[in-house]
């Protein structure tokens, strides 16, 4: 599977790229390609591009505050979650995106 994943914070500091690292391992982990778009205090780091989004199975939002370019990802299948829940459990919510696009 291909995940994307755009993280952003309130402060826009630690969570952001701790969030980003943890689902990118993830995904890793359990055989999935994986890139991360950070949108923190420095800015958008790590863009993703029109290819990245057209080859995407998925995109995963884990923010706090609002995703800057969702516009970018409208004919995709999104999952819209708070960043902590991916930074508590990011290999259960990598499996059940396994299991909901099984189904499909």
């Amino acid at each position: 599977m291909k995940i994307l994943a755009v993280t952003a914070c309130t402060a826009g500091i630690a969570h952001t790229y701790i969030v980003a690292e943890k689902i990118q391992q993830a995904a890793e982990e359990m055989g999935h390609q994986c890139k991360v778009e950070t949108q923190g205090s420095a800015g958008i780091q790590n863009e993703l591009t029109a290819a990245d989004i057209q080859d995407a199975d998925v995109v995963i939002y884990c923010h706090d505050i609002a995703i800057r370019g969702v516009e970018r990802f409208k004919d995709k299948r999104v999952v819209d979650i708070p960043i902590a829940l991916a930074m508590k459990q990011p290999k259960s919510l990598i499996a059940t995106i396994e299991k909901k696009l099984a189904a499909k």
